[in-house]
């Protein structure tokens, strides 16, 4: 689980464990998108975190999560990108998780393979669909 922790000697910037970069960034100039994947128990969740870089006087990069008006097209375009990656990376998962499931299912008849399949899938389907409708509440 990626737990941010504030530290407060960085002016306001938060700080992620090396261990546990981001699973992607998208940039419009100093405006940024961070995804984050998250492990769960029924499989990954991901977060977006939006942030402007700037510079201080000592020449330090630091990020800011307020955005001026003319920032907040840019912003939403961001998230339209992050939006879009997070599905692709759902997928992936889907994808990894399929390989995972037939390599274990190698021994077993096809049609068992079948029916194992699509229990397994059902199951994590039914959990990602019971997790969006409760966050859409």
């Amino acid at each position: 689980m990626n737990d941010r922790t504030h530290d407060p000697g960085n002016a306001g910037q938060q700080q992620q464990p090396d261990t546990n970069g981001p699973a992607d960034v998208l940039r419009d100039g100093n405006i940024k998108a961070t995804i984050w994947k998250n492990e769960r128990e029924n499989g990954p969740a991901y977060n977006t975190t939006f942030a402007r870089t700037w510079q201080d006087e000592s020449g330090a990069y630091r990020d800011s999560h307020s955005f001026s008006g003319t920032e907040l097209l840019r912003v939403s375009e961001l998230a339209r990108g992050a939006y879009a990656r997070t599905n692709e990376l759902r997928q992936e998962h889907r994808q990894e998780l399929e390989v995972e499931i037939a390599r274990d299912d190698d021994d077993a008849p096809p049609q068992d393979q079948r029916e194992n399949f699509k229990a397994k899938r059902g199951s994590q389907d039914q959990q990602n669909r019971s997790q969006t409708v409760g966050r859409r509440k």
